[in-house]
């Protein structure tokens, strides 16, 4: 079993940027593919981006939502998953998730994940 761990939320003004962090509990390189969703208080869950690292590559996903503002990398060696986001808006505000689903795998398909932290809440303020 893959544990995650988010960290990195907080309150931000509109126009700012956060960058969320996710420490799995082992190393995940190419066995699952890892993402982001988030959750705000009466609306569904939205995938906001997920990864899938191959050998000689690696394959990116963004909805539109959020493309060209929010990026997705990872440190292997810390096992850590990081959401860069930038050009933060009100509408960003949520519970962000970080999710795991096993290979072979969509980074399309985060939400179909079978392990995800705790969530850690981001706050856009005017």
């Amino acid at each position: 079993q893959v544990q995650l761990v988010e960290s990195g939320g907080g309150s931000v003004q509109a126009g700012g940027s956060l960058r969320l962090s996710c420490v799995a509990s082992e190393y995940t390189g190419s066995s699952y593919c890892m993402g982001w969703f988030r959750q705000a208080p009466g609306k569904e869950r939205e995938e906001v981006g997920g990864i899938y690292t191959y050998t000689g590559g690696i394959r990116a996903y963004y909805p539109d939502s959020v493309k060209g503002r929010f990026t997705i990398s990872r440190d292997d060696a810390k096992n850590t998953l990081y959401l860069q986001m930038d050009s933060l808006k009100l509408e960003d505000t949520a519970m962000y998730y970080c999710a795991a689903l096993p290979a072979p795998c969509s980074p399309q398909l985060v939400l179909d994940y079978r392990y995800r932290g705790q969530g850690t809440q981001v706050t856009v303020s005017s």
